[in-house]
């Protein structure tokens, strides 16, 4: 009698299951052609299989149980839609406005812009006291007409608005910035709703609409509701698109506005269940026409009040309203913008910095006597990085009145776009054309930052607000350049590699398609 010794029970399970797996590839080498050939198709797989599990096993633990879900994707499809506006109601509401603004226009229907000649420095009181001329029989019948308004302005449409959700001006090359804002609201777990505002349907990007859906989002076009071949001018949209949006309570945020704290319970705060009005402070002070408050009904006679006063203008990059709470006054900078390039732009600010609509709405409810409330933490200037070139306006949260901490940042001078920063050769869109990128053209403020790869933001401004939104803008826009309808393979590309040489982001596909080697979903992973 012969004994054998069972050598494999004292072998490992790893090597048992190999040396098993060779006696069958040794007696299935016997076999066809065709059973030779689909064993060596399985051992490749099998060893692309391992190969790819052994650097996914191997690799740091912050990159082996990080999932792939941001809050982006974690929302996506979860947030109800805003509803569908009555288009009929709208459009009547906006018609018996304008039979009302057309009927008493101010006077002269077109004043002179004039800029002043004062060196950047704010101007003295006889430049403002002379800067505009409107002789008092023109100033008399624009009060008396302003009065009409007034009187004759339509009552609030019941049941016409509901909710509460956000506003967003886009169209043209805004919406390649627009894109970058919607972006961050879903990255920093925003679930308001949103409206998305364009002009009409030539300034939609094809697609883009039905991209934004999935993240709780609808497009709306002003000229379904209105005749917009009466906005002659951008500044006249904002205020048409938060009348005509189906929420309540809105939050409007300007197409290249970036929130960098979610806003989510902004319209609990106390400054705006206090008013149901929320504006944010410019940096300048009145520079009106001293007959300005005569006209509007402030003063019974021509006044410097607006100058004196040590209050700064508004700036509408970001403001918060309750339509039914202030209706009227609503209505009212609506007729102020109807009016605004030809006549109250000019009055409100004479040409000095600021003209627009941003001091209508503290205007109209001046006007009637409407409270509102002014954030009172003065607004904070971001710098680009080792430079002293701004980069745009950071404003601070509502809902904190005694201390300042950021929240949105209006990005009126660098306008955080992908394509705009990165793009190459990308005049051709008919839509969002970028004549030279910011990547192209030297004489950019961040030309040098994104070929060397470097942060655009101040990192010392950055640690002293105890803030660090840049990264998360970064993905926001390498969202829009590799996957969304802006996509392009060399835009995308240039994007990863900025963010992994500058942020030292990791790009990785989906675990499952990754070992199986392929897949377009990608991991960010900031190590």
């Amino acid at each position: 009698m012969q004994f054998y010794t069972n050598t494999d029970a004292d072998e490992p399970a790893p090597t048992l299951v190999f040396r098993n797996s060779l006696r069958k590839c040794r007696r299935l080498l016997k076999g066809s052609p065709r059973q030779q050939a689909l064993l060596l198709v399985g051992w490749i797989l099998l060893l692309v299989l391992g190969f790819r599990a052994t650097q996914y096993f191997s690799s740091s633990p912050v990159t082996r149980f990080l999932t792939c879900d941001s809050p982006r994707d974690r929302l996506a499809k979860s947030i109800p839609l805003p509803k569908e506006p009555s288009v009929v109601r709208l459009s009547q509401t906006w018609i018996n406005l304008q039979s009302i603004f057309d009927a008493y226009p101010p006077h002269p229907l077109t004043l002179r812009q004039k800029k002043f000649n004062t060196g950047g420095e704010f101007p003295d009181i006889e430049f403002i006291r002379n800067q505009t001329d409107i002789s008092e029989e023109d100033a008399r019948e624009s009060r008396a007409n302003h009065v009409e308004v007034t009187k004759q302005l339509v009552p609030f449409p019941v049941g016409l608005y509901s909710g509460r959700g956000i506003v967003m001006l886009a169209g043209g090359r805004y919406s390649g910035y627009a894109s970058t804002g919607l972006g961050m609201l879903r990255e920093i777990g925003c679930t308001l709703p949103v409206e998305v505002w364009m002009k009409d349907k030539q300034e939609e990007k094809p697609g883009w609409c039905e991209e934004l859906r999935d993240e709780g989002m609808a497009c709306r076009r002003l000229s379904d509701y209105m005749d917009v071949s009466k906005l002659e001018h951008g500044y006249q949209l904002k205020i048409n698109s938060i009348l005509l949006s189906s929420f309540e309570q809105v939050l409007f945020l300007d197409g290249d506005n970036v929130p960098v704290r979610n806003p989510d319970g902004i319209f609990d705060s106390k400054s705006f269940t206090d008013t149901g009005v929320v504006l944010w402070s410019d940096y300048w002070r009145h520079s009106g026409a001293p007959i300005l408050p005569y006209i509007l009904g402030i003063t019974g006679e021509a006044s410097e009040i607006l100058i004196q006063e040590k209050n700064k203008t508004v700036e509408s990059g970001q403001l918060m309203w309750d339509k039914k709470r202030h209706w009227k006054a609503l209505c009212l900078a609506t007729y102020y913008n109807f009016y605004g390039p030809q006549h109250y732009y000019t009055l409100i600010s004479q040409g000095w910095a600021g003209w627009g609509d941003k001091d209508t709405f503290p205007m109209a409810l001046r006007s009637l006597r409407q409270e509102y409330y002014t954030v009172p933490h003065d607004l904070k200037t971001l710098f680009v990085n080792g430079t002293s070139h701004g980069i745009g306006m950071l404003q601070a949260d509502p809902t904190n009145q005694t201390g300042y901490e950021p929240m949105f940042l209006h990005s009126n001078v660098v306008k955080w776009g992908v394509r705009a920063f990165m793009c190459i050769e990308c005049a051709s869109d008919p839509i969002d054309a970028v004549a030279l990128s910011a990547l192209e053209n030297p004489d950019s403020s961040i030309h040098k930052h994104l070929k060397e790869h470097y942060r655009v933001f101040k990192v010392e401004d950055m640690e002293r607000m105890g803030i660090d939104p840049e990264p998360l803008i970064w993905k926001s826009m390498e969202h829009t350049a590799c996957r969304s309808v802006w996509k392009d393979i060399s835009l995308c590309a240039r994007t990863r590699e900025h963010m992994e040489k500058t942020f030292g982001h990791q790009f990785r596909v989906g675990r499952i398609a990754g070992l199986l080697g392929y897949g377009d979903r990608v991991c960010i992973l900031n190590q």
